[in-house]
Formats: structure tokens, C-alpha cells, sequence
């Protein structure tokens, strides 16, 4: 974030680019996976609503930001108080977070069984004594070991790399390419698709909200035009609202009604109201820019625009990993290359 400020060529802003979106790279699976490994199957669409929060109200709330400090200190210093932020993100993760990467081994180990064949006291009292009397060996079964590991220290949960912790079975060859032949699934390809629609609407709003509501007949400042984004804030807690809290409840209702089977494409159904939402959203934003509606009314689209993207971004990753649980971090890399890659067509194709 440091070095774009002072990018005056274009081939020092693609370097910048390919740098920022390598090191940020990470974040487009690891959350995702954490919150289908955490949390059960009829709460995980509450907390990826949860996520998408975050995600979707963070690209909305950096416009009402970078509108003061545009008209205050100057556009660079935008990039600079992403940078400031960067580091503090940087600070609480490396010294706060546990590093929890943990290989789990696939055979536990355990003594083999042994018999004991002493005699007991009821077999020595009468040599006589019938086979019912007799006592039967008795099988000594020992359990895994159970030794309690010792605590880790503080330098050593926040080490990032442990010998004991890598897998060295897994091929670096093997991984790269597993997320392509996973563009076979049609679910997932379905998700990508999914996925990548919504975030090409976010593209159409983030390009053309500056220059329709900074000129005539709105003449919008640019920090007017980033507290517009606001209402987008307000859309994105109802699309949080809508895809995880009732579409948690919506999806055990449909299992009740299914004998109490849960399938993945139950989810689908609540893509039916951005069918009517984001089509109409659209027509809001472009032809009432044309006829140069009031205001309030393109401020009414971008509500209802973060509300879609919201919800669309949920529902597709949430049926994706109910799809393929097993296969999460993969089918998710490649959701994410089919969003990426329309994303990319629809904004400098």
C-alpha cells in the first residue's frame, strides 16, 4: 500500500497489483473453511452471513472514509491509512492469534492385546470344579495413550512454522492443479458463477457512482458521494439478516418438511429474491441516472445493491461447502477464480 502512492507508471501499478493480490491472496479461502469447520451445518449460514458482513460492509464503508480524507489531506493519503491499517491488522494477528495448524495423525498408537492366563482362586480351590465354574481369561485392552501434552508457551503459539505441524505427504504440484479439475463439478461451477455475477454488479456500482453523482444534476462532493455509500451499509445488514439468520431457519424448515433430511440446494430458493431485486436495482441506477431522477432514488439502488451482494455472496459459498465439505479449501479456490476472473472480464474487458 506504501509503494502505490508513488506508482507513475503503469507498469509499477500492475506490479503493485500482482503484489498486493498475492499477499492478500489467503483470505478469499481460510475464513470460509474456519467458519464450515467450527460451526454445524444448521448454524453456518448465520456466521458466513456473519463474514460476508464484513466482507461486503468493508468495501462499502472505505468509500464513506476516503471521502473525508480525499477532501481533507489529498487521495494519496487514502492509500496511506490503508497502510496504517495493514500494519495493525498485522500487529493483533502475529502477536494475538494462535497459530493452530495441527497434522492429525490417521493411526493412533496402542499397545497389542495381551491375555492373562493365570489361574484364578476358584480354580485352584477344587480340581474338580465343572467348566461352568471355571473363570474365563481376562483381555487386557489398553486405550490410545492418553498422556496430556504439555503446554505450549507463549513464543511457542505464535510460532508460525513447527517441523511436527507440515504435511510432508501432500504434493505442492498436486495442489496447485486440484482446483482446476474441479471446474468439472457443476455445483461448483455454479457457485463461481453465482458469485461472480454479484460482484460484477458491485464493479458496475463502484465504477459509476462517482462520476454520475459528482456531476450535474448532482454535483456531489466526494465526501457526499462516500456518505451515499452508507445506505449501501444499511442493505448489507439486511442481506446478512436474510441469508443467515431466517436462512438458517428457512433451511431446517425445508428439512422438517423433507423427513428431516437437510440437502444443499435448499439454500437456492432464497436466490429467488435477488431475482427481482438486482434486475430492478439495475434499471433504478442506470436509467434513472439517465433521466436524472431525485437522489434519493439512485441512493435507494445502492441499498438494495448491498443487500444482493450480500446475500448472493453468502448463498453461494455456504452451497458450495454444503455441496463438498471434504473438498472445501479446493472448491472454494476455484469459486473464487471464477468470481475473480468475471470480475476482471466485466471490469477491463
Amino acid at each position: 500500500m506504501l509503494w502505490a502512492p508513488y506508482a507513475t507508471t503503469s507498469s509499477n501499478w500492475i506490479a503493485n497489483k500482482v503484489l498486493q493480490g498475492a499477499i492478500g491472496a489467503p483470505i478469499e479461502s481460510l475464513c470460509e473453511i474456519s467458519i464450515a469447520d467450527v460451526w454445524f451445518t444448521h448454524e453456518r449460514g448465520t456466521y458466513m452471513g456473519f463474514y460476508a458482513l464484513f466482507l461486503v460492509g468493508s468495501n462499502f464503508l472505505a468509500p464513506v472514509i476516503a471521502g473525508f480524507i480525499n477532501d481533507g489531506k489529498g487521495w494519496e493519503w487514502v492509500l496511506y491509512w490503508c497502510a496504517i491499517f495493514c500494519g495493525a491488522g498485522f500487529i493483533i494477528c502475529f502477536f494475538l492469534m494462535e497459530e493452530t495448524n495441527y497434522q492429525r495423525l490417521d493411526v493412533l498408537t496402542a499397545e497389542p492385546y495381551q491375555v492373562d492366563d493365570t489361574p484364578s482362586s476358584l480354580e485352584k480351590g477344587s480340581k474338580d470344579a465343572s467348566d461352568s465354574d471355571k473363570v474365563a481369561p481376562v483381555l487386557s485392552v489398553p486405550g490410545p495413550d492418553t498422556n496430556p501434552a504439555s503446554k505450549k508457551t507463549y513464543l511457542g503459539k505464535i510460532k508460525m512454522f513447527r517441523h511436527s505441524d507440515i504435511n510432508h505427504e501432500a504434493s505442492l504440484v498436486e495442489m496447485v492443479i486440484r482446483p482446476f479439475l474441479y471446474f468439472s463439478f457443476p455445483s461448483i461451477v455454479f457457485s463461481g458463477f453465482m458469485y461472480g455475477s454479484v460482484v460484477c454488479y458491485f464493479n458496475v456500482l463502484n465504477g459509476t457512482a462517482s462520476l454520475i453523482l459528482s456531476s450535474s444534476p448532482y454535483n456531489f462532493r466526494a465526501s457526499i458521494v462516500g456518505l451515499s455509500y452508507i445506505s449501501c451499509l444499511i442493505g448489507v445488514g439486511i442481506g446478512t439478516v436474510y441469508s443467515g439468520l431466517f436462512g438458517d431457519r428457512f433451511v431446517i424448515w425445508k428439512a422438517r418438511r423433507n423427513k428431516g433430511i437437510m440437502e444443499p440446494e435448499f439454500r437456492l430458493w432464497l436466490f429467488t429474491t435477488l431475482l427481482v431485486c438486482i434486475p430492478g436495482a439495475l434499471l433504478l441506477w442506470g436509467v434513472g441516472a439517465a433521466h436524472e431522477v431525485p437522489w434519493f432514488g439512485l441512493v435507494f439502488a445502492m441499498g438494495v445493491f448491498g443487500a444482493a451482494i450480500t446475500a448472493g455472496s453468502q448463498l453461494s459459498i455456504s452451497y458450495c461447502i454444503d455441496c463438498y465439505k471434504a473438498l472445501g479449501e479446493d472448491a472454494i479456490v476455484t469459486v473464487i477464480l471464477i468470481r475473480n476472473t468475471m470480475s476482471f472480464a466485466v471490469s477491463y474487458g
